[in-house]
């Protein structure tokens, strides 16, 4: 399954050491539910057991972005509400989290495989 997202969900540094956490939110609740309705778009069937998370984000511009930063809690957050994994932790995904730049698109495409493995 592979859903494309318009833009690019906010580094978590934005949000550090901040006192007021309203602003982390209301950024959470609107990634998690953009994702969960790009979900349902899609046509969602059944969670596998085990899934590989790759998520690519497209930025507008070629500054340096640490990859720890985008590592993918809002949207993760929205698969699991969504019922796309069973849950974000490292007992059903393994998450592959890759940077471009397009200064013309900006997005997030993040796609959902199961994982075929056993380890």
């Amino acid at each position: 399954m592979k859903i494309v997202l318009k833009g690019v969900p906010p580094s978590l540094n934005r949000f550090a050491g901040r006192l007021n956490s309203w602003e982390y939110r209301r950024s959470k609740k609107q990634w998690t539910e953009t994702v969960q309705w790009a979900c349902k778009a899609a046509g969602v069937k059944e969670a596998p057991e085990r899934a590989v998370v790759r998520i690519d984000y497209f930025f507008p511009d070629k500054r340096r972005h640490d990859a720890d930063n985008y590592c993918g809690k809002l949207l993760l957050d929205g698969l699991t509400k969504a019922g796309v994994i069973k849950d974000d932790d490292f007992s059903h995904i393994a998450l592959v989290v890759y940077g471009h730049v397009d200064k013309v698109d900006p997005r997030t495409e993040i796609t959902v495989t199961r994982m075929w493995w056993v380890e």
